[in-house]
């Protein structure tokens, strides 16, 4: 018999990606929020990891003051606020500022994909810290995470790549430098691009007709 299961996994914490998935979190057995450092199976948790543990106070408050040294001297269309998000696997920074409005959001893509705001950002701490051990994902539209090398997307594969024969990812950051790529790409991974959420639903149907389900 063939059986299919879904997974949804992202950069963001849990609570924003079940607002992406308009609560609907029975669609998906496997919840991996923060590219499955915090992963749950049918609700139950089971692992979470910490980036204090990995890296240590000193070399967080190092990048993060850097970070805001930074943002506190490039000039956008507009600024707002919480422009350093913690999560428990990642930190997520964004020049714009989280809780900048949809038009705003908006605004700021524009802008960045003619002034590649985030881009240039990564390769002043690159250039700053070399040796940090940590790697840097675009996603989104006004934001990158900033996680521990191996700390991307595929570690969430970890938990189902046993389990299964065929696992297929979709992702619309799919390009080098995209929060995606490194799924995609990853040789125990089928990668799927995706433009929009239309576009999704139908080449996850055509999935599911080649399985005959």
């Amino acid at each position: 018999a063939v059986v299919s299961t879904q997974s949804t996994g992202g950069g963001s914490d849990e609570v924003k990606i079940i607002e992406q998935l308009d609560g609907h979190t029975e669609i998906a057995e496997y919840l991996f929020s923060e590219n499955g450092l915090v992963a749950k199976q049918k609700g139950e948790l089971i692992e979470r990891t910490n980036i204090i543990e990995k890296l240590g106070e000193k070399t967080i408050q190092t990048f993060i003051n850097f970070c805001l040294g930074y943002m506190a001297k490039i000039h956008l269309p507009v600024k707002r606020g919480t422009f350093i998000e913690f999560r428990n696997g990642m930190i997520n920074v964004c020049p714009v500022g989280r809780s900048c409005t949809q038009a705003e959001r908006d605004e700021f893509d524009l802008y960045d994909r003619e002034h590649k705001i985030r881009e240039k950002f990564i390769a002043a701490i690159d250039a700053e810290y070399p040796n940090l051990g940590m790697k840097y994902s675009i996603g989104g539209q006004i934001s990158f995470d900033c996680f521990p090398i191996g700390w991307d997307k595929t570690y969430c594969l970890k938990y189902v790549e046993k389990s299964f024969d065929e696992i297929v990812f979709f992702g619309d950051k799919t390009h080098p430098g995209g929060n995606d790529h490194e799924i995609f790409s990853d040789k125990r991974v089928t990668g799927k691009t995706v433009t929009c959420p239309e576009n999704t639903r139908e080449l996850v149907k055509e999935e599911l007709a080649r399985l005959g389900l």
